[in-house]
Formats: structure tokens, C-alpha cells, sequence
């Protein structure tokens, strides 16, 4: 206990003693130090670059015979709205075909999330080897469809599958679009 004590005093005078050697009353190095930095020559300091002043412009459109760029670019009209909202935008055949099939598995998947991953050739048929996100490996052929687009398979070639997609656009008409699986290397 007695050490203990003494070990509690020790430490605070032993700082106390670092401390104090540390200050002195003693600064001509360091005044000497200030005064050789104040006697060197300043450096030159390039002026600010000129600042012009703000132009102000007035676009006027209907002096230069251009579009006022704040109007719309296209307006619908009534009847274009009747027009869209008449028409799906599919022929009669697609839209048979797609409302009379089964979904087939691959259709569950995005297809940017499907991999090709090989080709199969027999006597009759090209086929395709395709991938799912979940590591299931499956074959397909010309007429099978993929991807949550309705997409169809047109083509099987040995470095791509390309398929037909069905798609909305911004009017709500479907449309068809190209799309394609390339090979996995």
C-alpha cells in the first residue's frame, strides 16, 4: 500500500520537472529566426485576371423563325389519343400467339440476368445452352421464348441467340425490338 502511495506522488513530480525544463525565458533564436524571414525579398504576386461583365441575351424564337425551346415539341391531340388508345399496336397474329401459350420457365427471368453458354447441332435442329441466374442449365430452340419481354427466339447461331422482344413504349403501344444473347466465354 505504502508503494502505491508513493508511486501516485512520483509520476505528477516527474511531470512537473519535464514541464518545466521545457520552458525558457530565452527567445533570441527564435526572434532571430523572424527577423532573417522578414528581411528576404517578397515575391511577386500576378494580378487578378480582368472579370467582363455579365451580357444578358433575349432569345427571341419568333424573330429568328426557330421553335421556342420552353414550348413543347409535340402536342397530342384528341383524335392521336383516340388513335393510340384504339389500337394495341400488335397485329392480330401476335397478339393470338401470345395470348394462346403457356408460359415456358424462362420467361420468369430478366434476360440480361440469362447466360448463353454454348450451342448443341443434330441433323434437325440448332440448339441453344442457356444459364439461369440460379446456375440451372437449359436448351432451347428457334421458336421458344425467354425474358420477361415476350422475347421469341428467331435465330441460334454458334456466338449468339437473337430473339424478337415485345415491349410498351411511351404511348402504351407495343412494338416489337431485336434483342440477343451472346456467348459466354
Amino acid at each position: 500500500m505504502k508503494d502505491h502511495a508513493a508511486m501516485h506522488l512520483f509520476w505528477p513530480l516527474l511531470a512537473l520537472i519535464a514541464v518545466g525544463g521545457c520552458v525558457s525565458k530565452d527567445k533570441s533564436d527564435l526572434q532571430q529566426y523572424v527577423d532573417e524571414v522578414l528581411k528576404r525579398p517578397g515575391g511577386r504576386i500576378d494580378p487578378l485576371p480582368e472579370i467582363r461583365p455579365y451580357e444578358a441575351y433575349a432569345y427571341k424564337a419568333a424573330d429568328a423563325g426557330a421553335r421556342d425551346p420552353f414550348q413543347a415539341f409535340y402536342v397530342q391531340t384528341e383524335q392521336d389519343a383516340k388513335d393510340i388508345a384504339g389500337t394495341s399496336g400488335l397485329t392480330k397474329e401476335l397478339e393470338q400467339e401470345i395470348k394462346n401459350r403457356n408460359r415456358e420457365e424462362l420467361e420468369q427471368f430478366e434476360l440480361d440476368s440469362l447466360r448463353m453458354v454454348g450451342t448443341i447441332a443434330d441433323p434437325d435442329d440448332n440448339w441453344g445452352i442457356i444459364k439461369d441466374p440460379s446456375g440451372v442449365v437449359h436448351r432451347v430452340k428457334v421458336g421458344n421464348y425467354i425474358g420477361r419481354n415476350i422475347g421469341k427466339i428467331v435465330n441460334i447461331f454458334e456466338d449468339k441467340i437473337e430473339l424478337r422482344e415485345i415491349v410498351q413504349n411511351t404511348q402504351g403501344r407495343w412494338e416489337e425490338r431485336p434483342a440477343a444473347l451472346a456467348l459466354i466465354e
